[in-house]
C-alpha cells in the first residue's frame, strides 16, 4: 500500500514473507495501528502471521517500533524477480526494502549482459544482485554506510555464492566519484532523497546536477546511465532540466531512452501530484 495515492494517506504497509510492515506517517494513523493490524490479520490471514510497526523514524517516536501482531525474526529472506534478498525491516532504512524500485532494478538486469556496472547509494545492493543475475562481467557496489555494504555483500553471496565479479566499497559517493578514473559501461544514481521540503528544492538541484556530471563523465561511449530522485518537492520536469544542464556542464552528448517511474502497487493521486515521487531516466551516451 501507498502513502498518499491509496486513499489511506499516511499509511505504508509492505509484506516480506508472512510480515506485514507497517509505517505511519501521520499522528491519526499511528493511533490506530492496533486497528490496521487487527484488520490485516483478519483479511489477509492466508499469507500474513504477523504485523510489525516501523514508525519511530518516520515520527520520531520511541513506542513506534514493536510486534502488533504475532512474532517475528526481524529479517526475512524475500524473493524479488526470482532473485533472493534479506531484509532486516527491524534495522533497515524505511520498512527495510525499496520495492518501489524492482521494476527498475529488472530493466537493469536486461541491459547487464557483458557489461561493467557501478551501482551507487546501493544499500541492499538490489541493483548490484540484478546486474550479476543479467550476466554482468563486473559490478562494483558503493555507499556511505558499512551497514549497507554489509547487506549488499550478504545478498549478493545469497544469490552468487562466492562471486569473483562483484566488489563493495564505503565511501562517501559523490566525493569517491570525483578520485575515480576508471569508465563504467552503466551507472546507477539512485541516492536519497536531497529535499523533503520546498526551503531545500534549490540546494537538492544542485546536489543533483553535481552528482550525474560526476556520473556522465565516469561512463563509456555508449553507456547507460540510470538516474534517479525520490525527492517529493523535485518534480519530473525540473529533474529532467537538471539532467540536461548536468549534461550540458559534463560536454557530454547523450538522449534518453527510458522514462523510468514507481510501480503500479505505488499509485499517483491525481489531486496530490508530489505522490509521483519517484522519477528516473536512463541515458545513452554517445
Amino acid at each position: 500500500m501507498h502513502g498518499e495515492g491509496d486513499g489511506l494517506p499516511g499509511l505504508i504497509i509492505d509484506v516480506y514473507g508472512k510480515t506485514a510492515v507497517v509505517q505511519c506517517h501521520s499522528i491519526g494513523m499511528f493511533a490506530e495501528r492496533k486497528a490496521i493490524a487487527e484488520a490485516l490479520m483478519l483479511c489477509a490471514s492466508d499469507f500474513i502471521s504477523a504485523v510489525y510497526d516501523k514508525s519511530a523514524e518516520s515520527l520520531g517516536r520511541k513506542d513506534g517500533n514493536a510486534w502488533l501482531a504475532g512474532t517475528g525474526m526481524g529479517e526475512e529472506v524475500c524473493f524479488e524477480n526470482q532473485l533472493k534478498f534479506k531484509i532486516d525491516f527491524v534495522n533497515g532504512q524505511k520498512t527495510g526494502f525499496f520495492i518501489d524500485q524492482r521494476d527498475n532494478r529488472q530493466l537493469l538486469r536486461s541491459y547487464s549482459e557483458g557489461k561493467s556496472v557501478l551501482n551507487t547509494f546501493c544499500y541492499t545492493g538490489g541493483f548490484s544482485v540484478a546486474a550479476l543475475a543479467g550476466g554482468a562481467s563486473n559490478v562494483s557496489s558503493v555507499d556511505s554506510s558499512s551497514r549497507a555494504v554489509t547487506l549488499t555483500d550478504e545478498n549478493v553471496e545469497l544469490n552468487e555464492p562466492g562471486c569473483a565479479r562483484h566488489q563493495s566499497m564505503q565511501a562517501d559517493v559523490p566525493e569517491w566519484l570525483k578520485t575515480q578514473n576508471e569508465l563504467y559501461d552503466i551507472i546507477v544514481l539512485d541516492p536519497p532523497a536531497f529535499a523533503k521540503h520546498l526551503d531545500a528544492r534549490h540546494r537538492a538541484v544542485q546536489a543533483y546536477k553535481r552528482l550525474n556530471i560526476q556520473g556522465l563523465k565516469r561512463l563509456k561511449p555508449g553507456g547507460l546511465l540510470f538516474t534517479f530522485s525520490c525527492s517529493q518537492v523535485v518534480d519530473r520536469e525540473l529533474f529532467r532540466h537538471t539532467i540536461s544542464a548536468a549534461a550540458i556542464e559534463a560536454g557530454k552528448d547523450c538522449s534518453i531512452i527510458h522514462q523510468l517511474n514507481q510501480p503500479p502497487d505505488h499509485p499517483v493521486n491525481p489531486f496530490h501530484p508530489e505522490s509521483e515521487y519517484l522519477k528516473g531516466f536512463v541515458l545513452m551516451l554517445r
